[in-house]
């Protein structure tokens, strides 16, 4: 008796479980691109502002930041490089010589919200403006996260293979 009631409240919960929606979520996957090319097996500080502030990303935060790049900045930035406009990539040399420069979280943040041409002066529509109801600021910061230390680490990251 006591079996069959331990089975039935077992059954019972796993019914209600799915009914309800619960579920045990796997542990976040580490993209091997991110422990390989990137160097990062642990966390990671990378420059949030242009005054010097740092912020770790996990392992899991750059992989997570690598698959929304993937989704929906790739068409345009295959390794670093911009298509519509490849005298400009997403090396650091690059990120920092725009106007104003993208080369922190913060700012790379800003500019996809307000994407703005290279020199700063007109709205451009070559990336698409990321509303926060589209991706929110931790998403974007992943995804920042993700090109910083992909073009501070990644072999050919921003360059132009065919120079």
């Amino acid at each position: 008796m006591q079996k069959t009631f331990v089975a039935l409240t077992t059954c019972l919960m796993m019914t209600l479980g799915l009914v309800l929606g619960w579920s045990v979520a796997p542990a976040a996957a580490i993209d091997t691109y991110v422990s390989r090319y990137l160097q990062v097996r642990e966390p990671v500080a990378i420059e949030m502002d242009s005054q010097g502030t740092l912020q770790e990303f996990t392992p899991e935060s750059l992989s997570a930041g690598k698959k929304l790049f993937e989704l929906h900045c790739l068409n345009c930035h295959v390794g670093g490089a911009t298509l519509p406009d490849p005298t400009i990539s997403l090396s650091l040399k690059d990120l920092h010589g725009a106007t104003p420069p993208r080369d922190n979280i913060t700012s790379l943040v800003t500019f996809l919200r307000e994407p703005m041409t290279y020199d700063g002066t007109d709205i451009t529509y070559w990336c698409r403006q990321i509303p926060e109801t589209w991706m929110s600021r931790a998403e974007l910061e992943q995804l920042a996260a993700f090109v910083l230390r992909a073009a501070q680490k990644a072999p050919g990251w921003g360059t132009n293979q065919f120079d």
